[in-house]
């Protein structure tokens, strides 16, 4: 898979955005590939025309279009991916709404672009239990939700951290690790469909067809990443919901 991520930024040079490409690069080839055993390459193009056209996407050169952006978009969403009207894969980043949460701006990208990844289409679900209600639901098939905060280096670039396979697999077993960091919180790691600090997840009940945003008691971080999201109006959960 080619990624072709088009900077539309006039803060952030195409020079600087190398570093930052090479850097998500090999954390596919280095650290998500080899657990989850598919991966992408993504590579700068040049941008076509004033605006982005959602509907045909004519800066694609490969298989999906990411986009970074200057600004606040009127989504008030810093980051979300879907599929455009042509069936094509696509994901977009707001410089100003990272500024805004107080988030990286190249972790929110590498966020992007693994869930890209993950589910180009934005049409896979995995069944497994509620985080807290432990009733069976469908999960969108997300690999930065549920540890949105989380984030590690790569040459010095602040990248997202990740779900593993055995996430989206139920029970528990001896040596098992759910998320790439693995980090502990009260001696505790990430279990199977949890959600760690700052995290939330997008379910779906299958018999009423209600969707729910669950997220850690008391998570105010979390809370308003998901007030943000809501205002968009747009993004996966969003399409989902009103498709």
């Amino acid at each position: 898979m080619i990624i072709s991520l088009v900077n539309r930024s006039a803060s952030i040079s195409d020079e600087d955005m190398q570093r930052v490409v090479r850097a998500i690069n090999r954390q596919i080839t280095e650290d998500f590939t080899p657990y989850w055993s598919f991966g992408a390459t993504v590579r700068i193009e040049g941008a076509v025309g004033e605006r982005i056209n959602k509907q045909s996407l004519p800066d694609m050169r490969g298989d999906a279009v990411m986009y970074v952006l200057d600004g606040l978009n009127k989504e008030q969403a810093e980051g979300w991916h879907d599929k455009n009207f042509r069936d094509i894969p696509c994901g977009y980043v707001y410089l100003g709404m990272c500024d805004k949460m107080k988030d990286p701006w190249t972790m929110a990208l590498s966020h992007e672009i693994l869930e890209l990844i993950g589910d180009p289409m934005s049409n896979l679900w995995v069944q497994g239990l509620h985080p807290t209600s432990r009733k069976k639901v469908l999960h969108m098939f997300e690999m930065c939700d549920a540890v949105q905060c989380e984030f590690y280096e790569i040459d010095g670039i602040v990248l997202s951290n990740f779900v593993l396979p055995s996430y989206f697999s139920p029970g528990t077993q001896e040596g098992r690790r759910n998320d790439f960091l693995n980090r502990a919180y009260k001696g505790k790691t990430l279990k199977s469909f949890g959600i760690n600090p700052g995290g939330y997840l997008n379910v779906m009940h299958p018999k009423t067809g209600k969707w729910e945003n669950p997220t850690r008691a008391a998570d105010p971080l979390a809370d308003a990443r998901l007030k943000a999201k809501a205002a968009a109006q747009i993004g996966r959960g969003f399409m989902r919901r009103n498709s």
